[in-house]
C-alpha cells in the first residue's frame, strides 16, 4: 500500500531544505505511521532515513466575498512527514521530469 501521496515542495519546505540539506517533506496518508513512512522512502528513493517527524493538519472552513456573494468552502485535512536522511544523501524530486 502506498503511504506517500506526493512530495511537499513549498516555499516553507524549501527554506527548511536550504537550512538543513538532508530534510525533505512529504504529504502522506493519515493512517501511516513513522515506520511505514521510513520503509517507503527508503524503498522509493534508495536512501537511508534517520528520523521521521509527522504533523497532522486539521481541515478548515474558508469563505470569501466575491461579486457573486459569499463563497464558502472547506480545506482538506492532511498529514505531513518531514524525513531526515543520512548525512550526504539527497533526493532529487525533479529527476523524472
Amino acid at each position: 500500500m502506498a503511504f506517500i501521496l506526493r512530495p511537499l515542495v513549498t516555499e516553507k519546505m524549501t527554506k527548511i531544505t536550504d537550512k538543513r540539506p538532508n530534510r525533505y517533506g512529504f504529504v502522506v496518508r493519515p493512517e501511516a505511521n513513522k515506520l511505514q513512512i521510513k520503509e517507503e522512502v527508503e524503498r522509493l528513493y534508495n536512501v537511508t532515513v534517520i528520523d521521521v517527524n509527522t504533523l497532522l493538519y486539521a481541515g478548515k472552513r474558508s469563505q470569501r466575498y466575491t461579486k457573486a456573494g459569499l463563497v464558502k468552502g472547506h480545506k482538506s485535512a492532511f498529514k505531513k512527514a518531514i524525513v531526515t536522511l543520512k548525512e550526504g544523501e539527497t533526493i532529487d524530486f525533479y529527476s523524472n521530469i
